[in-house]
């Protein structure tokens, strides 16, 4: 019976190993980025982000947008910012609505652009929500609508953005007194998601 107690203890602690790892590779990769050693940053990112680090993933696909470290690479930046959007992590969710918009390393949908920034907008991404709201204006991936524009330009001028605080101005201009209320309202009884 003691055998079987130990080898159960040592079966666990075996299985736990890997996830400090992961984390220190992905802190040791984040310290590397700051210093500006692209290099390392890379090598322990993309170690953490192979084991299934979400951040790491979006650190990774940080790089290879940005040349950093390594060649650029769009569609590179993709698959890794998408490995980390389906672990539900709203930066990795915002960069894919950027790459969406832009047509880098996708195809350019701008529906697609508005999906992904509605995922992070509605975890309380700022920049995500500044960008639904600017979609939402603009009819871009989605129909026109000033309320849910100024709803989430307010949610986002709430928070600081100064960008999302002047077109909350300028779309209140197109508005009416009571689309404005309504769009007031949304934004006191919206709730982040996760």
């Amino acid at each position: 019976m003691g055998q079987i107690v130990r080898a159960l203890v040592a079966s666990c602690a075996v299985l736990l190993l890997p996830v400090p790892l992961v984390w220190a590779d992905f802190d040791a990769g984040v310290a590397a980025y700051k210093a500006g050693d692209y290099s390392t940053a890379l090598k322990e990112f993309r170690a953490s982000a192979e084991q299934g680090n979400a951040k790491a993933q979006v650190g990774l696909g940080g790089l290879y947008y940005k040349g950093l470290g390594i060649p650029q690479d769009y569609s590179q930046a993709a698959l890794w910012n998408r490995k980390a959007a389906a672990q539900g992590d709203a930066k990795a969710q915002f960069n894919l609505g950027l790459m969406y918009e832009g047509g880098h390393g996708v195809p350019q949908d701008y529906t697609q652009a508005a999906r992904w920034y509605r995922l992070a907008a509605e975890q309380g991404d700022i920049s995500a929500q500044y960008n639904l709201g600017v979609s939402y204006g603009n009819g871009q991936g989605v129909s026109k609508d000033y309320v849910q524009a100024y709803m989430w330009a307010d949610l986002a001028a709430m928070k600081g953005d100064k960008d999302a605080s002047k077109m909350r101005g300028e779309l209140a201009a197109l508005m009416t007194p009571a689309q404005i209320a309504e769009a007031q309202k949304l934004a006191r009884e919206w709730k982040p998601k996760k």
